[in-house]
């Protein structure tokens, strides 16, 4: 069972009787005024400085389900950024939270991660509370971090690799040429560059240029903010990168950090800087991440036949958040789709946040969940888009019908276009000693087969069929954005890659900011006085997944369905003999991604997928 190590207090009581300009009511005229009661003042309760703790360690998650597999059986359910958003935004109007204190150590958070939670932090400063950081090691992550804290302290001995920007593409020509499999692609687009790795030895020139502007964007971002977060000058910062022998004594004397301490240290002037009275908190006023308890089979049982009530119904006016989280298949598309038709039933359900976190995949599941957004927004509700760390292609095809886009500045959005592509493994095949036999009836019966390239007549039919695709992405585009588009799309389109900050000089998105922003504007857009705000579906650990009651919801007679996912069976074979576990985090997430390209070229040779950009930051 995984230990919860994150935290936060935020307990708000607003005066509405002031708010609302209420006055004293006049006493009635029959009344005997009596003289005032003279009452002795009783000194304010005081009121315990309360100091919310977290450790970013680990994955921070968007949507909080787990793909379901015997193999698992932990108990706990995921952080989400939905989680630590709603939290420190309590922690800003609670007047009982004096401080917060983030040990960064091991976060796997994304750019727009990290800048989305940095807005807070700095909103907590404004507002007169310390921001406290903690890290033995100073990577970007950390340096970004640590430009909105007012107490950032570093291990004397600490790591300091605040090197910059590093993007690497492996190609996988040679290899595959040597295996005796070849790549088959087709692009609408130039610089629609997916599939690049695996028919050449480098970029393309289209590539090669989106890139460095993609990473040139990241980069002068990652400096801007530090430099006004730590108010050094730009250049200054810049020269630190570029040092190469950084050491925790010289960033605390460049300026990057504010003093060296143990960990020890560290938490004893914590105690002292707020008294013996002050409570350090890591859980307050979140989900109770720890799950049910499991100590034998007794307790496995009662999991699985517990009669819950159903939390997904609610008598009060909401803002629904519902995420969509990694490659675009049947496989994915289908909770979140069958989320936002319940929705739609649902008159509780005033607005939805469509929380986007996905480079893209199948071109028709793409579509199937357009269409369930379009469909929402037809009822005349608010449909609003926040982007996380990726929203391209796909993932922009699933947003450009809303009514506002946020996305980060340094989101990657964009790469609107279409890629075909199959794998012909014939070459591997006679490596092997195997041949093949074929009888076809119809004149393309045998254009996927993966034993042969596509034949002239049968490329030319596939790319009618993705010139077709790429006329409905850019109308879903022209359609949802409209007048926001600065200039033709096409000029625009054609597989181009953003930075959320370019996107926005352009039209692609219309504000920059986090899911916050976006409930914010969602709630307003409501014009509703007061509205909860749910995360849907609620997140749930792989066990309680695994045993979850049966979805007997009637919203459709018949249901968009899809197949086992290929990365759900990869992923168990390659952790029943602790394979997936040994490989390191880059060729785990490898491999994760491999398989949900798998999950995606399954339905359909017509992806909308952006360009594979292994990002180190």
């Amino acid at each position: 069972m995984r230990a919860l190590t994150f935290g936060l207090a935020a307990v708000l009581i607003p005066a509405w009787s002031l708010l609302a300009g209420e006055t004293p009511a006049t006493p009635a005229a029959t009344e005997v005024e009596k003289p005032p009661v003279t009452e002795v003042e009783k000194p304010p309760v005081a009121v315990k400085p309360l100091i919310a703790v977290y450790d970013l360690a680990g994955k921070l998650v968007e949507a909080g389900q787990h793909k379901q597999s015997l193999l698992d059986m932990d108990t706990s359910r995921p952080l989400t950024l939905f989680d630590l958003t709603k939290s420190l935004g309590r922690a800003l109007t609670d007047s009982a939270v004096k401080a917060v204190v983030l040990d960064a150590d091991g976060a796997e958070l994304d750019f727009a991660q990290i800048q989305e939670i940095r807005t807070h932090l700095l909103a907590l400063r404004e507002a007169g509370k310390d921001v406290w950081l903690y890290s033995e090691h100073l990577s970007n992550r950390i340096a970004l971090l640590g430009s909105a804290a007012n107490h950032f302290a570093l291990m004397p001995e600490a790591d300091c690799a605040f090197n910059g920007i590093y993007a690497e593409s492996m190609y996988f020509k040679g290899l595959l040429d040597k295996l005796g499999v070849q790549a088959d692609v087709i692009h609408i687009g130039d610089f629609k560059s997916y599939g690049e790795t695996y028919y050449r030895s480098g970029p393309s020139d289209y590539a090669k240029q989106q890139e460095e502007i993609l990473i040139s964007s990241i980069f002068e971002q990652l400096v801007e903010q530090v430099a006004s977060g730590r108010k050094l000058p730009v250049d200054k910062v810049s020269s630190l990168i570029d040092d190469g022998a950084l050491t925790a004594a010289g960033v605390v004397a460049a300026g990057l950090a504010d003093e060296v301490l143990y960990r020890t240290e560290f938490v004893k002037k914590l105690r002292e800087t707020y008294g013996k009275e002050a409570k350090f908190d890591r859980k307050y006023q979140l989900p109770d991440l720890d799950g049910p308890d499991i100590n034998g089979l007794l307790d496995v049982f009662q999991l699985m036949f517990r009669n819950k009530s159903d939390a997904s119904k609610s008598k009060k006016d909401y803002v629904a958040v519902v995420a969509l989280d990694g490659d675009i298949s049947d496989e994915s598309v289908a909770p979140v789709r069958t989320q936002i038709l319940k929705l739609i039933k649902d008159e509780h359900a005033k607005a939805l946040v469509l929380r986007v976190n996905s480079p893209g995949g199948s071109a028709l599941a793409s579509e199937v969940l357009w269409e369930a957004a379009d469909q929402w927004k037809r009822g005349g509700r608010p449909l609003v888009v926040s982007m996380g760390g990726v929203a391209a292609s796909g993932g922009y095809y699933v947003s450009s019908g809303a009514d506002r886009i946020f996305a980060e500045p340094g989101t990657i959005t964009g790469s609107i276009g279409v890629v075909g592509m199959k794998f012909v493994l014939s070459g591997a095949l006679e490596k092997l000693g195997i041949t093949t036999h074929a009888i076809q009836r119809g004149k393309n019966a045998g254009a996927m087969s993966m034993t042969r390239e596509y034949s002239k007549e049968e490329a030319e039919m596939i790319r009618k069929s993705m010139s077709t695709v790429y006329s409905t992405f850019k109308k879903r585009v022209t359609d949802g954005r409209g007048k926001a588009l600065k200039g033709d799309l096409e000029p625009l389109a054609g597989g181009r890659v953003y930075s959320g900050k370019d996107a926005l000089a352009i039209g692609l998105v219309d504000e920059l900011g986090g899911l916050r922003e976006a409930i914010i504007h969602a709630k307003r857009s409501t014009k509703l006085p007061k509205l909860d705000v749910r995360q849907l579906p609620e997140p749930k650990s792989p066990i309680e997944g695994l045993f979850a009651k049966p979805d007997k919801d009637e919203t459709e007679i018949i249901r968009a369905g899809h197949a086992p996912s290929v990365s759900l069976q990869l992923h168990q074979w390659l952790a029943t003999g602790g394979l997936l576990e040994a490989l390191p985090p880059s060729a785990r997430a490898g491999v994760v991604r491999l398989a949900g390209r798998i999950d995606a070229f399954k339905g359909s040779p017509i992806l909308l997928l952006g360009p594979e950009l292994n990002l180190r930051w």
